[in-house]
């Protein structure tokens, strides 16, 4: 009788875990945002500054890098030039010809005397060898691994920080999809070189990124990192306002969730989208049915048959024949795995980040994302998404209709897990 007890309350405890990782403390947004104004309409920034927050700054300047070969020395040529700091967040970090470069160059200048804080998710970084780790400890980079397995925050497992910040001298920043891995090298010339996109920021915005990285820093070590080393007076990089907002299940999980309502739903011409993982949920998928409803353009581009999780692809095609139905068009990128988060409404606002967009990112990921309110800048990335387009198979209705039934019974299956994909 009493091994019956014990059995009953280990698994009611595990239940109780399980379903703490399963959700988060917040109510969710339960319906549809209407369309009572335009992207360009001074109402929509209006909202964006006060609802998501913090506020729109102008005088910013953003340039993207595209693949490995741009991203990546960029990356390191900043980090080289640190005087006073380096403020670094990261999901994935492996070890590698890449994750070795990094660590070579932070743990460069940790000797020559820059305070570097480095913050890798510890799921992330599963993959990385501990001599890597310990070698940039000993050269005096901070290093912090976010939510590291103990039996105290079993409850919280689930929640992984997803940010991708790189913060040089508290004057510029990096952010987009990037992983310090291998599979990010090259110029997505072959299916074990991604395609990816990541962007370098100037400018006011640059103190919301370094106010974003504090955000986990504080809650991984009670440090709080101020003072102009971290958070100098930045003057005007360009002409294109922009503002970074967080989400997490900690607190406003909801955030990327109501910004991608909100601009969906602000759409008049076009909508443009290129997510890596692609698992809408309801809400999601009425705003962008009505938005074509309402003669928006809606052009989504996906991974193909090159993608690291299978699950996540079956996942995403079982929501596509209502998409497909209204006139949504939807492409595979065929060369390799996409890998690119960005979304372009109505060529006047440019959202890119760290964000996909599934249910995972909105409501239970720590995110980071940025977004770009600029006609230029717009027209710019609407070149990059089109340039990708051309390396992509249109999937229609009909095509979807005629998959293959043990396609049809697995998206059943794991239809279930399409809030943990």
């Amino acid at each position: 009788m009493a091994w019956t007890i014990v059995l009953t309350v280990a698994i009611t405890a595990l239940a109780v875990v399980l379903a703490m990782n399963f959700s988060t403390p917040e109510k969710k947004i339960e319906r549809k945002i209407a369309h009572r104004h335009a992207i360009a309409d001074p109402q929509f920034r209006r909202e964006m500054s006060v609802l998501l927050g913090p506020a729109i700054l102008p005088g910013n300047h953003v340039v993207d890098y595209e693949n490995g070969d741009e991203i990546f020395p960029a990356m390191l040529e900043a980090i080289a030039s640190a005087q006073q700091t380096i403020t670094f967040e990261t999901y994935i970090y492996w070890s590698g010809d890449i994750g070795q470069r990094f660590a070579d160059a932070l743990s460069e200048r940790a000797r020559a005397g820059v305070a570097v804080h480095l913050m890798i998710d510890w799921v992330g970084s599963i993959k990385m060898d501990e001599e890597m780790l310990q070698a940039m400890k000993d050269a005096g980079v901070l290093v912090e691994r976010y939510r590291p397995l103990h039996w105290y925050n079993l409850g919280r497992m689930n929640n992984r920080t997803h940010r991708k910040l790189l913060v040089i001298d508290g004057r510029v920043g990096f952010t987009g999809g990037v992983g310090i891995a291998d599979q990010w090298t090259g110029h997505a010339q072959d299916p074990d070189h991604w395609r990816e996109a990541h962007f370098r920021i100037e400018g006011p915005a640059v103190a919301q990124m370094q106010s974003a990285f504090n955000d986990n820093w504080i809650k991984t070590t009670g440090i709080l990192l101020n003072g102009p080393a971290y958070f100098p007076p930045l003057e005007p990089a360009g002409d294109m306002a922009a503002h970074l907002f967080i989400a997490s299940p900690a607190g406003g999980s909801e955030s990327m969730h109501l910004m991608y309502l909100s601009a969906i739903a602000a759409a008049d011409r076009s909508i443009d989208l290129a997510a890596s993982y692609f698992v809408p949920d309801e809400l999601i998928i009425k705003a962008l049915i009505a938005a074509r409803q309402r003669g928006v353009r809606v052009r989504v581009l996906l991974p193909g048959e090159h993608i690291d999780s299978e699950t996540v692809r079956l996942s995403s095609k079982a929501t596509w024949g209502e998409l497909l139905q209204t006139g949504i068009e939807i492409h595979e990128y065929e060369p390799t795995m996409l890998h690119v988060k960005l979304l372009i409404v109505d060529g006047e606002l440019v959202s890119l980040g760290s964000t996909n967009f599934d249910i995972r990112s909105f409501r239970l990921n720590d995110e980071a994302s940025l977004n770009v309110y600029n006609r230029d800048f717009a027209a710019r990335m609407t070149e990059v998404f089109e340039a990708d387009l051309e390396h992509a198979k249109q999937y229609s209705h009909e095509m979807w209709e005629r998959r293959p039934l043990r396609e049809k019974l697995a998206e059943k299956f794991v239809r279930p897990l399409r809030s943990q994909l």
